[in-house]
């Protein structure tokens, strides 16, 4: 691990409501770990190399909670379509030909590239099914020095032919295989368990991952309430669940001793911000994309005077942008809309 001391206007959040800045301040890092920020360098790091940015603004690097890297190459596209039809209309056909390594190479070359120039430092992604073309994407994340969590996508039903998993087994074979093949390989790319959503999982493949979350201990990362017409399929496929977390939550894979990250959260019910608030489940809030797919807004301010832990996702290929300033700002918006056209009290 590398140690060093950055210099310039280092400006840090404190806690949730509090921004802090240091002026020709120190960040000092050592082993790969912040020791924190100093007006004047303390005589113990006299000896660790100065990077100069006096004048320049110094900031930590961005969180993205929620990309979907196969999505990268049709961001902004079939935004006259909600969540369900556009999944089927451009999603699931793109995915299917990460099947071909030569395009995924190509396509997850330009994800990464552009990742790597942005102001994202660390990032929860989705691959695919394909557990060729994950690997590979963890390459080249390694490769690209970012700290990421990546998960080789689990589907085996309403799905394309040529995306589906076969059954239950297949894709818990397919995904023990890809985590026994890259055990040890990284040192920043760890692997997440990404059953896609509950309508693409059978009640098979659901007890499947959570016998390998619990063999692996590995966090967990899908979506949930995000679209009305979503919501209203899980309830018809998953008849005895009370809510839509309830049906993570039967089969062990809605945090608890499994670290979860469910990305929306627009049309969760007061039970389901209980089971949230309770698992110590981590909200990925995407403005971008639950604009751009009319998905609607969630109610985040809520969650926060819950004490529900929530970052933000550009969520490509439903958001248009890997920049996380344009998630910040879409945040915003949606934030002051929900409080005016939604609930008065929610500022």
């Amino acid at each position: 691990m590398k140690s060093f001391v950055i210099k310039g206007d280092i400006c840090w959040s404190k806690d949730s409501t509090t921004l802090t800045a240091v002026k020709d301040g120190y960040l000092v890092c050592v082993d790969g770990v912040s020791q924190g920020v100093f007006s004047e360098l303390p005589e113990e790091f006299n000896g660790l190399s100065v990077e100069d940015y006096t004048g320049k603004l110094v900031i930590p690097g961005m969180v993205d909670l929620h990309i979907h890297a196969p999505q990268y190459s049709f961001r902004g596209l079939g935004m006259d379509l909600e969540l369900l039809e556009w999944l089927q209309a451009y999603t699931f056909p793109e995915e299917a030909k990460y099947a071909d390594l030569e395009y995924a190479a190509k396509a997850y070359g330009s994800f990464v590239s552009h990742m790597k120039a942005s102001a994202t430092t660390r990032a929860v992604v989705f691959a695919t099914v394909h557990r060729d073309a994950t690997v590979l994407l963890m390459d080249m994340l390694e490769d690209a020095g970012l700290v990421s969590y990546v998960g080789k996508v689990n589907m085996d039903r309403n799905g394309p032919d040529d995306l589906c998993e076969s059954g239950a087994e297949a894709s818990a074979g397919e995904t023990v295989a890809w985590l026994k093949e890259i055990q040890g390989r990284y040192e920043n790319t760890m692997p997440i368990l990404t059953p896609r959503f509950l309508p693409s999982c059978s009640d098979e493949l659901l007890r499947e991952l959570h016998r390998i979350q619990t063999d692996f201990g590995l966090p967990v990362q899908s979506h949930l309430s995000e679209n009305p017409e979503e919501v209203r399929l899980v309830q018809r496929l998953f008849p005895d669940a009370s809510c839509y977390g309830d049906g993570y939550e039967r089969y062990g894979l809605f945090g608890g001793s499994a670290k979860t990250v469910m990305a929306h959260c627009v049309y969760s019910t007061p039970e389901e911000v209980e089971l949230l608030q309770k698992n110590g489940v981590f909200v990925a809030h995407c403005p971008a994309s639950n604009m751009n797919l009319a998905s609607g807004i969630a109610p985040i301010r809520r969650y926060l005077d819950r004490g529900i832990r929530v970052g933000l996702g550009s969520d490509v290929a439903g958001g248009e942008s890997e920049s996380m300033f344009r998630a910040i700002s879409d945040c915003v918006q949606v934030s002051k809309l929900y409080w005016r056209l939604v609930d008065q009290d929610a500022k």
